[in-house]
């Protein structure tokens, strides 16, 4: 009887927790079919009394959304398919070869992790200014290039695959690059799944970054373009509630499709601990 308690007051705390946490995405999905007069008005409600899709509509007329929209997705789907790359094969190196220096390497990556990114803005922003890349996507995309969270995922991860099944590989003549490829990414597709779902997700909202090195408004970001609904004497609710809730769809898209190779790679670590 205590244990089920004890159930019942956990599964009560995780329903609170998830409708707190799922509330404002929901009331900003409705916010966004109803009129600016509205959402302005004191006497608030969930649904709209008003259904609208005249914020959808008019995105296009407001600010160039299929522009930004595109510039976002393009930058993200490479960094992610960069990140995944670098961090997979440095991740191997560091967990399958044995080699002077190799733990302080991994030692000094663990450290990069530790220093708040904010503290790298001026001198990153200073470098790449000095190397002629404002304006230029490659910017966004060499930061990101190496992840430490990254390697460190894909090492740990890594270290779990069976040596004799790459000695094997190797007997059988097989080159370290086919090795790494047909071998060691196929088995790491799980952590795999879980980095891109991270990765994309990071690169996706970033904001900071591209609003310091992109000043063409044509190669411009969604979540820097966003920021048009702000107008000095007042902000375009509905606008940008519409578009906002159009910019979730990628990252549910990226999340559908990894979920099952992600919750299987969270439920393989949860019994190895």
């Amino acid at each position: 009887m205590t244990k089920r308690i004890q159930t019942l007051v956990l599964e009560a705390l995780l329903l609170i927790v998830g409708i707190t946490t799922v509330f404002p995405f929901v009331w900003m999905l409705f916010s966004a079919f109803k009129p600016n007069s509205e959402i302005r008005a004191l006497d608030q409600t969930l649904l709209p009394r008003e259904w609208t899709l005249d914020n959808f509509l008019s995105l296009q007329d407001k600010f160039d959304f299929i522009r930004f929209f595109a510039n976002s997705l393009g930058i993200a789907l490479v960094v992610t398919g960069v990140t995944i790359y670098t961090s997979c094969l440095c991740g191997f190196v560091l967990a399958k070869y044995r080699f002077p220096g190799r733990n302080a390497i991994f030692g000094f990556i663990l450290g990069t992790m530790m220093i708040p990114w904010a503290v790298t803005i001026i001198p990153r922003y200073t470098m790449f200014a000095a190397w002629g890349l404002r304006d230029n996507y490659l910017s966004l995309i060499l930061p990101a290039a190496m992840s430490g969270f990254g390697i460190f995922m894909m090492r740990q991860s890594m270290d779990d695959i069976p040596d004799a099944v790459l000695e094997a590989a190797r007997i059988d003549g097989a080159s370290e690059i086919y090795i790494f490829h047909r071998i060691v990414l196929p088995m790491s597709r799980n952590p795999i799944s879980a980095l891109a779902i991270f990765q994309f997700l990071w690169a996706w909202e970033d904001y900071l970054w591209p609003y310091l090195m992109i000043d063409n408004e044509k190669m411009q970001v969604l979540a820097v373009g966003l920021t048009t609904f702000n107008g000095r004497y007042g902000t375009d609710y509905g606008g940008l509630f519409a578009a906002t809730t159009i910019s979730v769809i990628p990252v549910l898209v990226v999340y559908l499709i990894f979920q099952k190779r992600f919750i299987a790679g969270a439920a393989a670590a949860a019994v190895k601990g």
